[in-house]
């Protein structure tokens, strides 16, 4: 891999430069094994320690087929898709490997009793397969997490329709957490110049999830003077949802879980906080019994600090935990957005807040391409920023998502992979100076 640093580390290496590189045979990548499956059986979900289930092994390179890139892995991230696969659950991710295998002689190669996980990434394009055109090799990039075959018309409106849409390095192998990626040429991305490699890497999942559920026509459709609740606030998911309420006029009401949480939403500039610890909300009175006595005592603390309004749009991931209130406290012919379910998938909430007040519940997993490129782009030009607070070696992942699957970490936890130490990559170091302070506001919590 030595060659493939060097030419990235000259800065000045030309496209025919990186073609003329020799591949390695194998990388280095974090792995789940499929022998391995029932390792946690018996222990409950928090008992279960991803540091035991990923391991950091020597891969063969896989092939590159037709309007694929293979990529030299600067920097990725941790997604609680990478948690979910580490503990096996709800389900084993080598079932998606064995239906994507069946699927055609090349998606074969993805169904190894290994996989290879992560669903972000910043790099450098080293090869490219036949009919790609826009990416040559030597660009720098970034990549969603979007795998999308687009051989049935049910995808054409909308990529994440498409009967064969994916998640790259959760429903696929090659994933991110590695030295080297396969990805389709269709999830790439221009590196925003003003980062650093690892700054790079960590908003892609989240802040496309982020993007389509809340300010796209596919999800929220955000717009001026909205009212929106957002659990989280300030974490990898609610962190984005912040800054696109505030950027694109709307006023957040920030749900957060500590007051060093509620000073991070203030510094993006919210105004509305709800300390959930210092107020001791308890949506449920056990673990089958919801108490609407706690949605009506939220609702009032709502109307409290928006001068007696509503709220629009409800920016949902917790799941179980929060979907009853989240439905309440919505407005009459207001919108729950709702994706991810980290407290739990089986939500209950009570029909009548919904059915009678002409409310909308609207599911949204991840974005198409032009979603993600759009919160890209937004990135790339300042206006949205990363929210990385710490950053692990690739040797280190099981750690890295272990803090994530316990909830130590605030906002996004990067993982260094070919990048031999932090800040490296910038390479518009007068915009960054501009944003320095937005873009570290993460750090050290």
């Amino acid at each position: 891999m030595q060659n493939i640093l060097d030419a990235i580390a000259a800065g000045d290496a030309a496209p025919g430069d990186f073609a003329s590189l020799t591949m390695p045979e194998s990388y280095r990548g974090v792995t789940v094994h499929k022998d391995e499956v029932d390792m946690f059986e018996g222990l409950t979900a928090k008992e279960k320690d991803p540091r035991r289930s990923l391991h950091l092994d020597d891969v063969p390179l896989p092939e590159l087929g037709p309007g694929e890139a293979l990529v030299a892995v600067m920097a990725s991230a941790i997604n609680y898709n990478t948690v979910w696969t580490s503990i096996f659950e709800p389900v084993s991710t080598f079932g998606f490997l064995e239906r994507y295998g069946r699927m055609s002689p090349l998606s074969k190669r993805h169904d190894l009793p290994y996989h290879v996980v992560g669903s972000d990434l910043s790099g450098v394009v080293l090869a490219v397969g036949p009919g790609v055109h826009l990416w040559e090799p030597g660009r720098e990039v970034v990549a969603h997490c979007l795998s999308v075959e687009l051989e049935s018309p049910d995808g054409h409106g909308d990529t994440m329709l498409d009967p064969e849409q994916r998640i790259w390095g959760f429903e696929t192998n090659f994933g991110g957490l590695a030295e080297v990626a396969l990805v389709k040429a269709n999830q790439l991305m221009p590196k925003p110049a003003h980062l650093t490699w690892e700054e790079a890497a960590s908003p892609g999942l989240v802040n496309s999830t982020a993007y389509r559920q809340l300010v796209s026509r596919n999800g929220g459709d955000m717009k001026q003077g909205d009212n929106v609740l957002i659990w989280g606030a300030s974490g990898g998911l609610g962190g984005f949802a912040t800054q696109y309420a505030l950027n694109g006029g709307a006023t957040p009401v920030c749900v957060v879980s500590s007051p060093e949480k509620a000073d991070i939403c203030r510094s993006m500039g919210a105004e509305l906080v709800i300390d959930r610890s210092e107020e001791g909300f308890t949506f449920w009175k056990d673990p089958h019994t919801q108490d609407p006595r706690e949605w009506k005592r939220l609702g009032s603390k709502i109307r409290e600090l928006t001068g007696g309004e509503d709220i629009d749009i409800v920016f949902e991931h917790p799941g179980r935990e929060t979907f009853g209130a989240s439905v309440y406290v919505t407005r009459k012919g207001g919108t729950i957005t709702t994706c991810a379910s980290t407290s739990g998938y089986m939500h209950e909430y009570d029909n009548r807040y919904l059915w009678m007040n002409l409310k909308r519940i609207i599911s949204s997993h991840f974005a198409n391409y032009r979603e993600s490129f759009e919160a890209n782009r937004l990135i790339a030009k300042g206006m949205i920023h990363p929210t990385l607070s710490r950053t692990y070696a690739l040797e280190d992942v099981g750690q890295a998502a272990l803090d994530v699957h316990h909830n130590l970490h605030q906002g996004k936890v990067g993982v260094l992979c070919l990048a031999p130490e932090e800040g490296l990559g910038v390479r518009d170091h007068e915009m960054r100076a501009q944003h320095l302070g937005a873009i570290n506001r993460f750090r050290g919590v």
